[in-house]
């Protein structure tokens, strides 16, 4: 139903006024007595075979909505009534910022993709965090990064900041320094700039009673080089893991008239390089650090091949966006 009614419907319209659409469409209905029972019979998987525990956590079941999409934890309860093991929300940060200028979002249908370059448009932590305080039993990670008006000589302190905001309601946290729709952001996954960040925050995070887990976001753009760096950081640092992989800047092989825009491309382009820098991680780092795969998926197959290829969780996006809410539950049945 929803891939020949509810997605063309949609895809008449601007993405982005879609995407707010839903949002208060999935919002208005939760209200309605019975409908938040409905979805949950509908598209929740609750059995004890889908758990999984990773970076010491335990995971209901092992496919998570990726960050972007909640991007100021508005909606995780509802979300999650779509069978999610988790909600990635974020990207936050300390103060809020409007982004980048519309149109800034792109679908590319015929490529089943979407171009992005929203620029961490968010309301900022503080406010992120009143909604959060109301959760009591959805996992949560929390996406954190830079405002754009900060130098990358002090975006260390905002990476504090956010981390100190969310700490106590959040079960983990993603340090997004991939995103190429913020300038020079990407300029932190060099090696001293990465290592200097990520040590910090794990000198704080030690510093807790409970620590928790802290994980890298990082491109799909790097070299085998860069990723061999990447795996030497994350061993050093001692943080808890990586995601793989962000948007892309390449445009291979592309068919839809919006190729050419700027910003960073997700969906089933993606799924090969995503799958690939999963590999080699894996590979080189002898399994040394649990990842989330993430990127292209929009079929139970596409799950299962990040996770034959290493992936302790996957996550979703734009797969979610042209499949619909049943995908979840089809990748679940599959596993």
């Amino acid at each position: 139903m929803y891939k020949r009614i509810v997605q063309p419907l949609l895809f008449l319209f601007d993405p982005e006024k879609v995407h707010y659409f839903t949002f208060s469409m999935i919002k208005w209905l939760s209200y309605l007595p019975g409908i938040p029972s409905l979805i949950r019979a509908l598209y929740r998987q609750n059995d004890p075979r889908f758990e999984r525990e990773v970076f010491g956590l335990k995971f209901p079941n092992p496919v998570g909505l990726a960050a972007g999409f909640d991007k100021n934890a508005e909606l995780f309860k509802e979300l999650s009534n779509f069978g999610f093991g988790f909600i990635e929300i974020g990207t936050l940060t300390p103060k809020a910022q409007p982004g980048n200028p519309k149109k800034r979002l792109f679908r590319l249908k015929e490529d089943e993709a979407i171009i992005n370059r929203m620029g961490f448009n968010n309301y900022g932590v503080e406010d992120a965090v009143k909604r959060l305080k109301k959760n009591t039993d959805i996992l949560i990670g929390g996406n954190i990064g830079k405002n754009k008006v900060t130098p990358n000589e002090k975006a260390v302190d905002d990476y504090i900041y956010c981390f100190h905001a969310l700490f106590d309601y959040v079960d983990y946290f993603v340090v997004n320094v991939s995103s190429p729709n913020t300038p020079n952001l990407r300029a932190l996954q060099d090696k001293e700039p990465l290592t200097k960040l990520l040590s910090t925050l794990n000198v704080l995070n030690k510093e807790k009673s409970t620590p928790k887990p802290i994980l890298l976001k990082i491109a799909p753009d790097l070299t085998n080089a860069q990723l061999d760096d990447i795996i030497d950081i994350v061993i050093s640092t001692k943080i808890d893991g990586v995601i793989a992989s962000n948007t892309t800047l390449s445009r291979d092989g592309l068919q839809s008239n919006n190729k050419s825009e700027t910003g960073g491309l997700s969906g089933k382009p993606l799924n090969h390089r995503s799958t690939e820098v999963i590999r080699y991680l894996v590979k080189m780092s002898k399994n040394a650090f649990p990842i989330i795969g993430v990127g292209g998926i929009h079929s139970a197959e596409d799950a299962l091949e990040k996770l034959n290829a290493g992936a302790s969780l996957v996550q979703l996006y734009t797969g979610f966006v042209y499949e619909g809410p049943s995908i979840v539950k089809r990748i679940l049945k599959s596993l």
